[in-house]
């Protein structure tokens, strides 16, 4: 398991590749790590720790994630 709780570039790019994966994001090639703040790192990681204790999610339940994950991009 991965220690999340420094923000690193290292742990952002992670999370993003875990989330990606795991919303199995068609335009996933347009969320690069690079383009998040590490202001936002605390809202990330509690996006990732959502996304990461749920197995499925509803079509209106990403949306809301990826609208989320857009709004924090730098």
């Amino acid at each position: 398991m991965k220690n999340l709780d420094q923000p690193t570039a290292e742990n952002v790019e992670f999370m993003i590749e875990a989330i990606k994966t795991k919303l199995r994001m068609a335009s996933g090639a347009a969320m690069q790590a690079s383009n998040f703040s590490m202001d936002k790192y605390e809202d990330m990681k509690d996006i990732y720790d959502l996304i990461a204790s749920k197995e499925k999610f509803s079509i209106s339940e990403v949306e809301a994630l990826v609208s989320e994950l857009g709004r924090l991009r730098a």
